[in-house]
């Protein structure tokens, strides 16, 4: 008896050693070294696992020439459009590259729209919504990219012309309007009906400026491209990860899982056997039933008449 336990509880200590050096070994294949991403990083990877909120809108225009539709002259047309860049960068050298992101601000007199600093030291990020001169923007994209080391990158184009005409469509006809009604104005009437056409002239000339405002966005002297900015420090980036933890991690892991495995696989023996002692049981009655049909009978019947009785 003694020497069964004995040869249980070693069987048990192999299967444990056995999947500790699995998971060990999955530990080594999998997290190499400690980087971006993991856990020592959490904080900035979920601050911005996209690029961050920014709402400012950057427009700039682009004069095209084409052909006529009867091909003879030659059109100008002026293109309204919004240019973004999404970069996002990590590194290890967090005040350096932040320096080094100012000075490219400094240098290429780009328009500081927005700027978020989170974090702690070791996890710090900084993010930048910048206004840069439609001709600068290829040159300043392809300067950010030094910066640390590029996690992404992301270029959208949009033409806006359609929209800053349909602005100006808009402006207009409501000018037209309280104009209309401005000259309504000298033609008398009840004292609630002035009131009612001075409140209707007001709410048209306050209609009149949130169109101005928007249409101002395109004007020549604001035109800017969008540059959306975000660097991460990486401190951990290419550090290994210490022995004694991965021995911790594995033995954890190893500790429950194994356990669940021999509730399991107990439950699962314990199972079978009741089935067992189940068929057992059901096969003791049906002898007994046999036994003392032949008796009253006086002959053996077969098992399937048993059965039907």
């Amino acid at each position: 008896m003694k020497r069964k336990i004995i040869k249980g509880l070693i069987v048990l200590l192999i299967g444990f050693a056995v999947l500790f050096l699995i998971r060990l070994m999955y530990g080594y294949l999998n997290y190499p070294s400690i980087g971006y991403g993991d856990q020592t990083n959490y904080f900035a990877e979920s601050v911005s696992s996209g690029i961050f909120a920014y709402e400012k809108k950057n427009y700039a225009s682009k004069r095209l020439k084409r052909k006529s539709a009867a091909g003879i002259q030659t059109i100008t047309v002026d293109q309204k459009y919004e240019k973004i860049g999404s970069i996002r960068s990590a590194t290890k050298a967090f005040q350096d590259d932040e320096q080094k992101l100012r000075s490219i601000i400094k240098e290429n007199s780009l328009l500081i729209q927005f700027e978020q600093s989170a974090g702690l030291t070791g996890s710090r990020i900084l993010n930048f919504g910048l206004g840069v001169l439609p001709e600068k923007f290829d040159s300043v994209i392809s300067q950010v990219q030094n910066i640390g080391k590029l996690l992404s990158i992301q270029i959208d184009k949009n033409d806006k012309t359609n929209e800053y005409k349909e602005l100006g469509a808009k402006k207009i006809s409501l000018e037209k309007a309280r104009n209309s009604l401005i000259r309504l104005k000298g033609k008398g009437g009840s004292i609630e009906e002035q009131i009612k056409l001075e409140n209707r002239i007001l709410e048209i000339e306050n209609e009149i400026q949130s169109f101005g405002v928007k249409l101002g966005e395109f004007d020549e002297e604001n035109e800017f491209c969008t540059l959306k900015y975000s660097l991460l420090e990486d401190r951990a980036a290419g550090k290994s990860i210490p022995f004694m933890q991965r021995l911790k991690v594995a033995f954890e892991w190893t500790v429950k899982y194994y356990f669940v495995l021999i509730l399991i696989s107990f439950f699962g023996i314990l199972f079978i056997f009741l089935f067992l002692s189940v068929l057992q049981k059901v096969k003791w009655v049906q002898d007994i039933i046999r036994q003392a049909v032949n008796d009253i009978s006086g002959h053996p019947k077969k098992e399937s008449e048993i059965e039907k009785s």
